[in-house]
């Protein structure tokens, strides 16, 4: 088979190209040198008759003080975006530095400043040696005044968006909506483009290992169905995206239509899954549960003491059930594009773990946590969603008796244990 990218594998790449903070800057350094000799052009095109005369020297000026001021000013930015990266790792959770580092805003400022710079540096030596003509210069002296006008705009809504950038607020912001995406993707595709498995299809076949340690991070599904069509074969997926993959931990399990598998090299599906040190928000919707309850455990921790960012991110993971409840608009087909592969879905018992067990247990001590997360599981459990409602029993039982065993205080229980009323109710109902 020969090889090739798919293009969800592209597109994983692309996205972790974004979230370096060199690729941008390098862009918008490569356009500005070309905008330098734009102007060039239109010595050549006869517009001396048409354009007014500038005087080389004002242009000069300004390009002086355009390269002078942007490399101080990128300076900064980059001292204030480090700053914000930090107390987003301390404030919040070293697992939430990606989505900082990703920041459209901050990453546009700082390309606009080191990119203004090199154009300043390129056009004033350019001009310098006489470079350009009567067009070019006007040409030049208009892309000057438009780069001033971009870098005036981008610093002014810089500075409005590095006044929160690595706050607690902003970054729980950020990881919901990171997590939302990942949720609304991963409802598009729930067996991700596949079929879905089958308790007796679960590990049925020959198993097949990583074969090294790490997360997965993707699956090139693509890549896996030409694979299984080349050689007639059946792939079941046992290991989702968030998976710690070991060399004992199968990552698929996979059967062909006759029994002798003796010959079957099995390479390409280890090379499809993509394994990497750290989980990525993008295909593991369970990534941003777990970053969220980090979050509201170490705001509950005593030496931050902040139950009101707790009980943000319990505001948050409601959201965020209640958006994965919501049927997408366009689900995968009736006819699967991948009919070699089979693929299990995320179980709401395990995203329940991730979301409320730390907040539960850490929380347990603290009346106003306690309520917010009784009222907050007692909502998902009435939503007419059967899998989520047990789910959401289980962990209102298990946090009502991590409240028992740790308030004091006979008034405080009883709010608590009058938020969970709905344990009694629902149990009747069903």
């Amino acid at each position: 088979m020969d090889a090739f990218i798919s293009a969800d594998r592209l597109r994983f790449l692309i996205h972790r190209l974004r979230e370096r903070l060199w690729v941008r800057p390098l862009v918008v350094c490569l356009l500005s040198v070309g905008a330098a000799f734009v102007a060039k052009l239109a010595d050549d095109a006869g517009l001396e008759d048409f354009v007014p005369e500038i005087s080389l020297g004002s242009i000069q000026t300004l390009l002086s003080i355009m390269a002078s001021s942007m490399l101080v000013i990128a300076t900064f930015s980059v001292s204030s975006m480090v700053s914000a990266y930090a107390s987003a790792s301390s404030t919040a959770t070293p697992r939430s530095f990606g989505l900082v580092v990703a920041d459209d805003v901050s990453q546009n400022a700082l390309s606009t400043f080191v990119g203004a710079f090199i154009f300043s540096i390129v056009a004033l030596m350019a001009a310098k040696n006489a470079y350009f003509e009567k067009a070019g210069i006007f040409v030049l002296f208009s892309l000057t005044a438009f780069v001033f006008g971009i870098v005036i705009f981008t610093f002014v809504r810089w500075v409005d968006s590095v006044a929160r950038l690595g706050r607690i607020g902003s970054t729980i912001d950020k990881v919901e909506k990171a997590t939302a995406d990942a949720l609304k993707l991963r409802q598009k595709t729930p067996h991700l483009c596949g079929l879905p498995v089958n308790t007796l299809q679960a590990q049925a076949g020959q198993p097949v290992y990583a074969t090294q340690f790490g997360y997965v991070q993707h699956i090139d599904m693509s890549t896996i169905q030409a694979w299984a069509e080349e050689a007639d074969i059946q792939v079941v997926i046992a290991a989702l995206p968030g998976t710690l993959a070991t060399p004992d931990r199968a990552l698929a399990y996979v059967s062909k239509s006759s029994n002798d598998q003796s010959d079957t090299d099995f390479s390409c599906v280890i090379e499809s899954f993509q394994i990497g040190n750290d989980r990525l928000f993008e295909d593991d919707p369970r990534f941003g549960l777990v970053v969220l309850s980090e979050i509201a455990g170490r705001a509950l921790s005593p030496a931050v003491n902040d139950p009101g960012t707790a009980i943000s991110v319990i505001g948050a993971q409601l959201r965020l059930f209640i958006l994965w409840t919501n049927p997408a608009k366009d689900c995968e087909a009736e006819r699967p594009e991948y009919d070699r592969i089979t693929v299990p879905t995320i179980s709401i018992n395990d995203m329940f773990d991730d979301a409320f067990t730390a907040i539960a247990r850490d929380g347990a001590g603290i009346v106003e946590v306690a309520v917010r997360l009784q009222k907050t599981l007692g909502s998902l459990a009435l939503i007419g969603h059967s899998e989520m409602r047990d789910a959401a029993l289980y962990h209102g039982q298990l946090a009502l008796k991590r409240a028992e065993k740790s308030l004091d205080i006979d008034e405080d229980l009883a709010i608590v244990r009058d938020a969970a009323s709905y344990l009694g109710s629902v149990n009747n109902q069903t």
